[in-house]
């Protein structure tokens, strides 16, 4: 017998010796990070409020409990006892029932309704019926995402299961040794924006941290291939950890499943889909610029089927010797500052991923609350000594004022926006502006996957800051549902009859001008001196948003009657940049973020920012906190342990 499954018999019976007469325990699995009890008397569990909660604090470990098959009601019956305890005002949209696992997955307009305070209602649905009720949101907006993901992952239960399983036993297995350290090797992103990838090493465990690309720099790739990486297998990584769905973090994390990965991919829910939406759009991206993808799409799905989504503040087993805690990154939606707790308080290290210090109006700042943290892995976008973003009401004065000009001339001012995050926070300011007439009603475009990620935005409000939730949460004030929001699905006819109408403004992917659509508006708006080019996020090195920031006026551009072929183009309307709203903290708000540390952390490794970025920020935190700080290159590693 394995050292898990010993571990299980023994958990079986001190949870046994813990239960009520008359409430039996049939099974006992590790699912993930999961400990799932099966039982014959699921109603008496249910009824046995406290219980659940109960075990988990004496066991320490995150618990489900689900019915045996065969002692499962009929789920048509089933289905109208259901529906007798659901509020009507839940907007219950769909049951799904799975006997296999006893589990019925109830999707609703309103979750909150269904789940009940401290979950009364779902206990009150499983002493109905028996299953074990699981909630997930109706998307006000309808995605195509969303809806892809939930069928995907319906589809292979019986896959998940398996690899969950195998998942858990890895986690829950015994130590392989009695040595003890900590080492970061640094495979992507320092001294550069992009290709964020590291190596979080024990003497038990290797943890990648994000795999990404590098915007305008095509097959800069993480070192993937060295020793400490995946030199020895792929298999040789535990797990991959992802802080958000950006490219320059995310884009590469199918191709691991290419090189034989077959491990769990740690992230929350909303980065799952965002995964899902901009690694499949890479590669058409790719199609369509005529190079060669680095993996099939089936590997973006094989990806999807190994995440194992994490909310903000559950503390999680993810090796025998590592825990995880996501922590809110303010950043895009689902960002996650992630907390690594190696050991019996061995050794603690976060990485900041990508984050905004304050609030924007589109998510609560970030999270920096941590009970210990040794070393701090951080972003340095903005890290530079000069790098100071205008203040948010500023830069939302700025913007309104270019619109008002550009109307009067009868021009069009084009946006190129991320899709993911900065599209929906300009969504929000120009809402407001024309609902309390600061600009004109008119138009809002939204071209490229901004209306596909503005639907998976409100499918996860919860991840919203918490005004924008709370207006979400009642259909009717919506923002994200404006008049004037109209999704571009028409193509070059479509962007034609704008070009050819009135005033507007156009949210255009992509966000740093390389490739997408924003190229057919240059074709179509650049030669009018009316209209207005805005920037309003992060221009890197080497990508022709940066060189059109810096004054070029004739770009390069395909033309489109003979493929391959490439013309230039006068631009001719004006450009201009309107900082402050961008997803990153500026060089203040990276320093606070240290500053209101407590206790602050003993060494800090500045990465992802140029080597100017990294090397001021890391100065000014030496000498403002007398800390150890660092700007590693690639390729370097250290040891904390």
């Amino acid at each position: 017998m394995s050292s898990v499954d010993r571990q299980l018999e023994e958990l079986q019976a001190e949870i046994e010796s813990e239960l009520p007469g008359g409430i039996t325990v049939s099974d006992v699995k590790y699912e993930g990070p999961e400990l799932v009890v099966y039982t014959r008397h699921p109603k008496e569990f249910a009824r046995n409020g406290d219980l659940i909660r109960r075990l988990a604090s004496k066991l320490r470990k995150r618990i489900t409990v689900r019915p045996d098959p065969d002692v499962l009601s009929n789920p048509e019956e089933a289905e109208g006892r259901i529906m007798t305890v659901i509020p009507d005002e839940a907007g219950v949209t769909d049951l799904d029932f799975h006997a296999d696992t006893g589990e019925v997955v109830i999707e609703a307009e309103k979750p909150g309704m269904v789940i009940g305070r401290h979950g009364s209602t779902l206990r009150e649905i499983t002493k109905e019926v028996g299953w074990t009720p699981e909630v997930v949101r109706t998307p006000p907006i309808e995605s195509s995402t969303v809806s892809n993901v939930r069928n995907f992952l319906k589809q292979e239960r019986e896959d998940r299961r398996d690899i969950l399983e195998r998942v858990g036993r890895q986690i829950h297995r015994e130590e392989l040794g009695r040595e003890q350290w900590v080492r970061i090797s640094t495979l992507g992103c320092c001294r550069e924006v992009g290709r964020a990838s590291f190596i979080l090493s024990t003497a038990e465990t290797r943890v990648l941290v994000d795999c990404g690309d590098k915007p305008g720099a095509e097959g800069e790739v993480p070192y993937l291939q060295v020793p400490e990486a995946l030199g020895s297998g792929a298999n040789s990584i535990d797990a991959v950890v992802l802080t958000h769905a950006h490219l320059d973090h995310s884009a590469l994390i199918p191709l691991l499943f290419k090189y034989g990965y077959d491990g769990p991919i740690y992230c929350t829910e909303p980065t799952r889909d965002l995964m899902g939406l901009l690694t499949l759009d890479y590669l058409d991206v790719a199609a369509k610029e005529g190079r060669a993808p680095p993996y099939e799409s089936e590997m973006v799905r094989e990806a999807i089927k190994h995440c194992i989504p994490l909310e903000y503040g559950d503390v999680t087993d993810i090796a025998p010797d590592v825990k995880l805690t996501f922590h809110n990154a303010g950043h895009i939606l689902g960002s996650a500052v992630s907390h690594f707790h190696i050991g019996d308080g061995l050794y603690n290290v976060a990485f900041s991923g990508d984050i905004h210090y304050k609030d924007t109006r589109l998510f609560n700042g970030a999270v920096n609350d941590f009970p210990r943290v040794e070393t701090l892995v951080m972003e340095s976008t903005y890290g530079g000594r000069n790098d100071y973003q205008t203040d948010q009401e500023d830069s939302e004065r700025n913007l309104i004022d270019v619109i008002n000009r550009t109307h009067e001339k009868g021009g069009k001012v084009l946006i190129p926006a991320f899709a993911v995050g900065r599209s929906q926070e300009i969504m929000l300011v120009l809402e407001e502006a024309m609902r309390e007439g600061k600009i004109p009603r008119m138009p809002v475009h939204l071209d490229g996957m901004i209306w596909e990620a503005t639907a998976i935005h409100t499918t996860y409000p919860e991840y919203l800051r918490d005004g924008v939730r709370d207006r979400i949460f009642h259909e009717d004030e919506n923002p994200f549902l404006a008049e004037e929001f109209n999704h571009i699905d028409g193509g070059e006819e479509e962007r034609q009859d704008v070009t050819d109408g009135g005033p507007a403004i156009i949210l255009s992917t992509s966000g740093m001008v390389t490739g997408g659509p924003i190229m057919s508006w240059l074709r179509h708006v650049g030669p009018d001196p009316d209209s207005r080019l805005v920037f309003v996020g992060y221009q890197a090195q080497g990508t022709l948003g940066r060189r059109i920031q810096n004054g070029w006026d004739e770009i390069p551009i395909n033309d489109r009657d003979n493929v391959g072929r490439s013309n230039t183009l006068k631009l001719k309307m004006d450009v201009e940049t309107v900082d402050g709203f961008s997803g990153h903290a500026d060089r203040q708000g990276l320093m606070n973020f240290v500053k209101t540390m407590n206790p602050r952390p003993e060494k800090v490794l500045c990465v992802h920012g140029d080597e100017r970025s990294v090397q001021d920020l890391s100065s000014a935190l030496y000498h403002e906190f007398n800390m150890r700080t660092f700007a590693p290159k690639n390729l370097e590693t250290f040891r904390f342990r």
